[in-house]
């Protein structure tokens, strides 16, 4: 299942990292390990922060996707569910299916 891991790095930390110059190399020994379809690096509240779309085919796979994020940098994670748009366009039946069911209470 495609999901977007979002990582956000402590200032102090990542400043640290970028001084002593391991901030690049690591974030790249994370993501090679990861194989990411697509990273993306952006500032979000004050951090630097990174959007990594990846494959995960079991849950305990999480472990190995987080920790080392944890232990480099001291991050924040979070972990959903994403879909690209072939994927919205296939779970048009599903939508459909929830507009004929579900309804407003008192609609």
């Amino acid at each position: 299942m495609r999901m977007l891991l979002k990582v956000s790095i402590p200032v102090e930390t990542g400043n640290e990292a970028a001084r002593n110059g391991t901030l690049g190399s690591t974030l790249q020994k994370i993501l090679a390990d990861l194989k990411p379809e697509a990273a993306y690096f952006s500032e979000d509240n004050g951090e630097r922060t990174g959007y990594v779309f990846f494959d995960m085919t079991k849950s305990s796979e999480l472990p190995a996707i987080a920790e080392p994020f944890f232990l480099a940098f001291n991050a924040k994670i979070t972990v959903r569910p994403a879909m690209n748009l072939q994927d919205l366009a296939d779970s048009g039946p599903a939508i459909d299916h929830a507009v004929k069911n579900f309804r407003p209470a008192g609609a």
